[in-house]
């Protein structure tokens, strides 16, 4: 510590500092988004890669709206009770992975546990949507939990992602503060399920929230035997002074060793490194295992 300072209002170390050029096209992808009321996970959770990312024509669609029925603690996407689904929404999304010519298209949501089927029939659709409008592009969906129900876990699976990612975010200890309305045998579950019908699957970390280097050992072997063949490792960031305090900054070495780690436990494809997200790079990673 610093003072009395708490760990939201200690400068970031030079590692986690990202400066870029001022680039055209960033502003061009968000003019164009908005255009179609199309909301992405880059921007609605602070991604720090978004310049990037945006600036290569690329982004992460979320569907489902704007606003998550949970609070989770490490978070920045709006909580509260959201709208109907916009049933003209997997339509917009395939518009503009045709219009960006994305070959790789990441669709994410927030949670939807207001519905009977946690928004699952959406996500069906939208993946519809863009294989009937893009020819030969690949699919990687990270989905929720939707709350442990089976019916609703195969209906997206049954679509045949490309990949299906879910994230258990922190080690077991933690849930109970971090993601107190989800469980983390149930989000293994899902990665076992998927992993079991043949899919490919994904999951990651967030670090920094306290977890110890045991338990992050740990989990990664769960993620092994769930049958997690991506991995990615990032550095936990706190949106505000309202979410859960940083507890620690990884290096980049430590974020190195560990994923060394998953590779060594059978993890085919791991991404490490402190400003690594979920969906970052997703079109090179997703290359790396066809």
């Amino acid at each position: 510590m610093n003072g009395d300072r708490s760990p939201i209002e200690m400068k970031h170390p030079d590692w986690l500092v990202r400066r870029y050029d001022s680039d055209p096209n960033v502003g061009r992808m968000e003019t164009y988004l908005d255009g179609l009321a199309l909301e992405t996970v880059c921007r609605s959770a602070h991604c720090p890669n978004i310049a990037e990312c945006y600036g290569r024509g690329v982004a992460t669609f979320m569907i489902l709206g704007a606003r998550c029925t949970r609070r989770c603690r490490f978070c920045a996407v709006e909580k509260g009770a959201p709208g109907e689904p916009d049933s003209d929404e997997p339509k917009r999304v395939a518009r503009a992975a045709q219009s960006l010519r994305l070959k790789h298209v990441v669709i994410t949501s927030v949670t939807r546990d207001d519905l009977p089927d946690g928004g699952a029939s959406h996500f069906v659709r939208t993946v519809e949507c863009v294989r009937e409008r893009c020819g030969g592009v690949t699919v990687e969906i990270l989905i929720p939990d939707f709350k442990g129900s089976l019916s609703a876990l195969q209906e997206v699976c049954a679509v045949q992602p490309d990949i299906l990612n879910h994230n258990v975010e922190t080690v077991e200890s933690l849930y109970e503060t971090i993601r107190p309305q989800a469980e983390y045998s149930r989000s293994l579950g899902v990665l076992e399920y998927a992993s079991m019908i043949g899919l490919k699957v994904k999951s990651g970390l967030m670090l920094g929230l306290g977890e110890t280097r045991e338990e992050i050992i740990r989990t990664l072997t769960d993620l092994k035997r769930a049958g997690c063949s991506y991995l990615t490792l990032g550095q936990y960031l706190a949106p505000s002074k309202d979410h859960a305090p940083v507890a620690r900054y990884v290096s980049p070495e430590e974020f190195g060793e560990l994923g060394s780690i998953a590779r060594e436990l059978g993890i085919g494809e791991v991404m490490a490194g402190p400003l690594v997200r979920s969906s970052y790079k997703a079109d090179m990673r997703y290359d790396a295992l066809r």
